[in-house]
């Protein structure tokens, strides 16, 4: 009897994280038009799950260095965003979301002044 009653429990609770884990939003970004710019100026970043729900904040990392992005506007495919005042260089992109921070597989160059 003790043994249905554990699996009996064990398979409700993996059905309940498999429900939980499918109805999960990832952001995906995939392209990042243009590939480089300069501070002050406008990209688009495209993918998927970009709607505001799913993701929070943008940021510019290089590893280290984390710099939140001020985006302008959004569709559940694309932000645009302005680029910051940071030195000029090669940056992944990064998703936040209310949980969790997610880098990007894509690269954005900012370029001298």
């Amino acid at each position: 009897m003790k043994r249905f009653v554990f699996t009996t429990l064990l398979v409700c609770v993996c059905t309940a994280f498999l429900t939980f884990a499918a109805d999960t939003k990832v952001a995906r970004v995939t392209t990042v038009e243009p590939d480089s710019g300069k501070v002050g100026e406008i990209a688009l970043a495209k993918g998927e799950n970009l709607n505001k729900d799913v993701v929070a904040d943008l940021y510019l990392t290089d590893g280290k260095n984390d710099t939140k992005v001020v985006i302008t506007e959004r569709t559940n495919d694309s932000i645009s965003f302005k680029i910051p005042q940071i030195k000029a260089g090669r940056y992944r992109l990064m998703t936040g979301s209310k949980t969790s921070l997610i880098e990007q597989p894509v690269m954005f160059e900012v370029s001298e002044q």
